[in-house]
């Protein structure tokens, strides 16, 4: 899955020994979603159902 540049930026917020496991839920719920790009909104969205940066 592609990711913008805006939100790998934003996934390298997240502490590093967790961010193979956020990237991979990020990228379930944007399948689930439709999306075929990681975008900055769908980041959001992600956070906000995950409680996680």
């Amino acid at each position: 899955m592609e990711w913008t540049a805006e939100a790998e930026a934003k996934l390298k917020e997240i502490p590093f020994f967790v961010r193979p496991a956020a990237r991979k839920k990020i990228e379930k719920l944007a399948e689930e979603m439709g999306a075929t790009q990681i975008t900055a909104e769908i980041y959001a969205q992600a956070k906000a159902k995950f409680g996680s940066k």
